[in-house]
């Protein structure tokens, strides 16, 4: 077993691991964070993805040791202060981009990370950085519209591929 401490949604927190046990697995079995979705375990889908040390990751291809000392961030973080949904999450809400919900925390994390990179994405550019994420509900459209209404940018009639 490995000891393993990180910061996650703003909290320290720490437990014991074996070397072998996923990111995704540590958020959820050991933490509770359930909102970290496996869908795959393969990093195809992107539900599990979540936000470490800045970056978007799909949490089932690293393991809980690697990120020791990491801060890391996940949907049952991204709420505003006051516990109201933030920018993102009310743009996926008025847009519909989401339906079973079950890709939905994903693409939230995705979609805040392609945003905090490139914070007024073309349509193209923001069905670009969802290649790694799969809904098998939406369509994507809704999804694309809520980010680019979350950027503060009109949104036009998306067209359907």
């Amino acid at each position: 077993m490995t000891k393993v401490s990180m910061t996650v949604n703003g909290k320290a927190v720490s437990g014991e691991v074996e070397g072998r046990t996923l990111l995704s697995a540590f958020l959820r079995d050991d933490l509770h964070l359930t909102g970290t979705h496996i869908g795959c375990d393969t990093s195809q889908c992107g539900a599990c993805v979540v936000h470490v040390d800045g970056k978007a990751v799909k949490s089932c291809t690293m393991f809980a040791a690697e990120a020791d000392g990491a801060e890391v961030a996940t949907i049952e973080g991204q709420a505003n202060k006051d516990g109201s949904l933030n920018v993102i999450q009310a743009a996926f809400k008025e847009h519909h981009g989401l339906q079973c919900g079950f890709c939905t925390p994903g693409m939230v994390m995705s979609a805040a990370a392609l945003l905090k990179e490139n914070p007024k994405p073309t349509e193209a550019e923001v069905r670009d950085y969802l290649e790694g994420n799969i809904c098998r509900c939406t369509g994507y459209h809704n999804i694309v519209k809520a980010i680019l209404a979350a950027s503060g940018q009109d949104v036009p009639a998306v067209a359907a591929e």
